[in-house]
């Protein structure tokens, strides 16, 4: 697979802004946008989860058991979790849910599908069963209104083309009262936070991918946070879209967030 290039990616969402585009050309750019960001997530497939383990220092399986703890996930529940990539927090979700619950793990990259297949495959645990893959647009949930009693989305939010979108589609296939939790690195509004966050990013994030050959598709990381909501703008943001309640919660000393909304 060809080695992808960022920088049209980030022209990509410049490019968007611009008056003179014609919503033709809005689409069309917005499609391009969306292209190289799963030809982005499918290169970076198969280290994903050594290098998660590696840079977080394994830190990341505490956020996303904090994640799938605010979702209110039970036995018995049928769920979603979008982006699911490799399947980290589907693999939580069936453990909450059971036997007798449900588990959907979408995403648009059939490479992390394909690896979240072979880790389930791999392993004894029972309720396991209950997890299906499924390759789908996060912007076009290929469900019927109120269908999930928890949905979980990790680290897809701040990639996603259009943010509006993705929010009021999690409302549209979430029953009502129940609860989404979305992760994801949190765009402080606290200058030296923000600087500690890049720092990292170029100084132990970028390094680290070099030596998977992955440096330009983890330099992305800076600019995606840097374009992504604050927290309190996704709050807003949650609230225009339905939700009656939006809380987020900023953990791991505000280096990540926790969007928890309730419809």
């Amino acid at each position: 697979m060809p080695t992808l290039q960022l920088t049209p990616l980030l022209h990509c969402r410049s490019s968007l802004l611009s008056p003179e585009n014609s919503l033709f050309r809005h689409r069309e750019l917005k499609l391009r946008c969306s292209d190289q960001r799963q030809a982005l997530f499918s290169r970076i497939a198969p280290v994903y989860d050594n290098l998660n383990d590696l840079l977080s220092l394994g830190q990341h399986r505490v956020w996303k058991r904090m994640a799938v703890s605010w979702s209110g996930a039970k036995r018995g529940d049928s769920v979603l979790d979008i982006c699911c990539g490799s399947g980290d927090l589907a693999f939580l979700l069936s453990e909450k849910v059971g036997l007798d619950g449900q588990v959907i793990g979408l995403d648009f990259s059939s490479n992390q599908l394909l690896i979240a297949s072979s880790r389930q495959q791999e392993r004894s645990t029972l309720c396991y069963r209950n997890i299906e893959w499924l390759e789908g647009d996060a912007l076009n949930l290929p469900f019927s209104d109120a269908n999930f009693d928890a949905i979980t989305m990790g680290y897809g939010l701040r990639n996603v083309t259009d943010k509006e979108r993705a929010v009021e589609e999690i409302f549209r296939v979430l029953k009502p009262g129940c609860k989404a939790s979305i992760l994801d690195f949190n765009k402080s509004t606290e200058p030296i936070t923000g600087v500690i966050q890049e720092w990292m990013i170029d100084n132990i994030v970028v390094p680290v991918a070099t030596n998977y050959g992955l440096a330009e598709e983890y330099r992305y990381l800076k600019s995606s946070i840097q374009e992504y909501l604050t927290g309190k703008e996704l709050e807003l943001l949650a609230l225009a879209a339905g939700f009656s309640d939006a809380k987020f919660y900023e953990i791991a000393g505000g280096l990540m967030g926790n969007l928890v909304v309730t419809r």
